[in-house]
């Protein structure tokens, strides 16, 4: 039998081109298989994505109109524009919706945890004023009950009522809206007591008024004795107080009625007269500027006592009359009140607008017509003295490693903004007028106190905030 064998170099080329052809069927098959598996993966991660982890999110579109207000909806908490209109009272919110997972991008906790602390860290006296006509005034001046005439500007004939509108928006943070019953619930069976001048006072009215609205009729009064006044909630057993104390130690400016004196004399290192009616509450809040303002004054210091014959007057600049006084403070609170869990605050200085050429106007003006805050970024007046409010943060932080812990609220900044915020002509006048001060409005307006609503309540959310949040 005779067998044909196919040449050698032809076979060679067959048996080649068939491991080829396996080479690329395998590799072809392989491909398929994790081309399907990818994308039944895909196909379930978009699944689970669209069934458990996209919500929507208002984001804010604030630009800097002053017509234009941020507001959060206390319901979800979801920041949003709203549009204040003025003519005709419409607010309707401007939002754009986007999606995105509840991962927040892979956001750990220890991001989370550093955003926290970023937050804690939000310096609230640093921001603007943004009108809003939707959320504020946070009461109502001329419901309030226990007002008090000289900062109760509408019911003395303010029409103008823009000051009541504008909110503080903090830079990088948001100021916690002031909760009245999350507040009483704070000072439950506890007193809280504004020991100052009459921009303490002023600030004690705004809280008041603040929370009285929330409070039934039968459970709350409020009583004057003396320097001490009193707003008491029986309901929570709680009392918010204001105890007349302009320059914190003894002086003969202590008469809370007849206080004009010409020639002021303090008593060095004397407070206990003072502080016997605050030294049981459990929060104070202290206040200390405008009393050493006077143009022209000198301070009288007394030092030692008649009794003792070692009884010394010395007249000294306004500033270290401040410093004597601060020191007086500052070591009554080291011996008496160190290592305690009383909360203590001190309000920086509440400015002035008393010439109007640091803002543009004529030199002569006054806050005396002024309807607009000032929008000037860190403006400040000539008139505030900061190197007051430098050395009440020397002394309160030198009280700290003693163990006596005072939190100071800077107010300033945000204050020295509003020109339009002062009751200038429009509040009781407690002496009478004479004809040439009648005819020249200018003369005797209020530059000093605060319309209420309006200012001082901000410097109460920031109260509100550091005890509460």
């Amino acid at each position: 039998m005779t067998v044909h064998q196919a040449p050698l170099g032809l076979r060679s080329y067959f048996s080649s081109f068939m491991a080829f052809f396996l080479i690329c069927f395998s590799f072809s098959i392989l491909l398929n298989h994790i081309q399907n598996q990818t994308q039944n993966q895909v196909e379930s991660s978009i699944e689970n994505a669209q069934e458990n982890q996209n919500y929507t999110l208002f984001v804010d579109t604030q630009d800097e109109s002053p017509n234009q207000a941020p507001f959060v909806d206390s319901q979800d908490q979801s920041p949003f524009l709203v549009d204040v209109d003025t003519t005709n009272g419409r607010n309707e919110p401007e939002e754009r919706v986007i999606s995105i997972g509840r991962g927040g991008g892979g956001r750990d906790n220890e991001s989370i945890s550093r955003d926290d602390e970023e937050k804690d860290k939000c310096d609230f006296s640093v921001g603007r004023w943004v009108y809003d006509n939707v959320t504020r005034p946070l009461y109502s001046g001329l419901k309030c009950k226990f007002m008090h005439d000289e900062v109760a500007c509408d019911k003395y004939g303010r029409n103008d009522t823009r000051y009541q509108h504008w909110r503080w928006q903090p830079k990088g943070c948001d100021l916690p809206r002031f909760d009245a019953n999350t507040f009483l619930e704070k000072i439950r069976n506890k007193r809280m007591v504004f020991v100052g001048d009459s921009l303490n006072r002023n600030q004690w009215v705004s809280m008041v008024c603040l929370v009285e609205s929330v409070v039934p009729e039968e459970h709350k009064t409020q009583t004057y004795n003396g320097s001490l006044m009193s707003f008491k909630v029986m309901s929570h057993n709680a009392s918010i107080d204001f105890y007349w104390s302009p320059l914190l130690v003894e002086s003969n400016c202590d008469n809370p009625i007849i206080h004009r004196v010409s020639n002021r004399i303090m008593r060095a290192y004397t407070i206990d007269s003072h502080a016997k009616n605050w030294r049981d509450a459990d929060i104070i809040v202290f206040n200390a500027y405008v009393w050493w303002k006077k143009p022209n004054m000198k301070m009288k210091v007394w030092y030692g006592s008649f009794e003792d014959g070692d009884a010394v007057l010395e007249e000294v600049e306004m500033f270290e009359g401040f410093e004597v006084a601060l020191k007086s403070w500052s070591q009554w609170l080291e011996r008496n009140l160190n290592n305690t869990d009383k909360r203590m605050f001190f309000v920086s200085l509440s400015p002035t607008h008393l010439w109007g050429q640091e803002w543009g106007a004529a030199p002569d003006d006054t806050c005396y017509g002024e309807t607009e805050p000032i929008f000037k970024e860190g403006y400040r007046s000539d008139g505030s003295d900061y190197g007051m409010m430098h050395a009440a943060e020397r002394v309160i932080e030198n009280l700290k490693p003693k163990g006596v812990n005072v939190q100071i609220v800077n107010i300033t900044q945000l204050s020295e903004y509003r020109k339009d915020g002062h009751p200038s002509i429009y509040r009781r006048q407690y002496v009478n007028l004479t004809e040439a001060q009648l005819a020249n409005p200018k003369s005797y307006s209020d530059c000093s106190h605060w319309c209420l609503p309006g200012v001082p309540d901000v410097w109460n959310e920031f109260l509100y905030a550091y005890m509460v949040s």
